[in-house]
C-alpha cells in the first residue's frame, strides 16, 4: 500500500487528511513538525507527503530533498495563502504541487492524480 506522511502542526487538520487519505487507499503517518517528519523519512521514504507550508521546528522541504532519493515522494503542500510569490517560493523549494487549506477529498484526490500517485475514474460520457 501507498503510504502519505502528513505533516501539520494541526491535530485537526492531520486527522482530516487521514480520513481522506485513508478512504484514497494510503497508509498515512502523521508528524506535527518538520523534525517528526524528517525522522519518518529516515526511517522510510512515503510516496506522497502533504506538508502544510507553515511548518515550526525547520525547513523541512529542503532538507528532505536532500536526502537520497529525497527527490522521489511527491510533495504537495497546503497554504492559506494565495500570493503568487509565495506559492512560487514553495515549488522552488522543491515541492510538486499545491492546495488550498480548507481541502476536501476532492481536492486531494486531483492533485494526487496530477503528480501521477492515483488514477481516478473517467467520467462516463452519455
Amino acid at each position: 500500500m501507498r503510504t502519505c506522511l502528513v505533516v501539520d502542526d494541526s491535530s485537526v487538520v492531520r486527522k482530516i487528511a487521514r480520513r481522506i487519505l485513508t478512504e484514497l487507499g494510503f497508509d498515512v503517518i502523521e508528524a506535527e513538525d518538520g523534525e517528526k517528519a524528517l525522522e519518518a523519512c529516515f526511517v522510510a521514504l512515503p510516496e506522497a507527503i502533504l506538508l502544510d507550508w507553515n511548518m515550526p521546528v525547520m525547513d523541512f522541504l529542503c532538507n528532505l530533498r536532500r536526502l537520497p532519493n529525497g527527490d522521489a515522494p511527491k510533495v504537495v503542500f497546503c497554504t492559506t495563502e494565495n500570493d503568487v510569490a509565495h506559492i512560487a517560493r514553495a515549488l522552488e523549494a522543491g515541492a510538486n504541487e499545491y492546495i488550498m487549506k480548507p481541502f476536501d477529498k476532492e481536492i486531494i484526490a486531483i492533485k494526487l492524480q496530477e503528480v501521477g500517485l492515483i488514477q481516478l475514474p473517467s467520467p462516463e460520457v452519455v
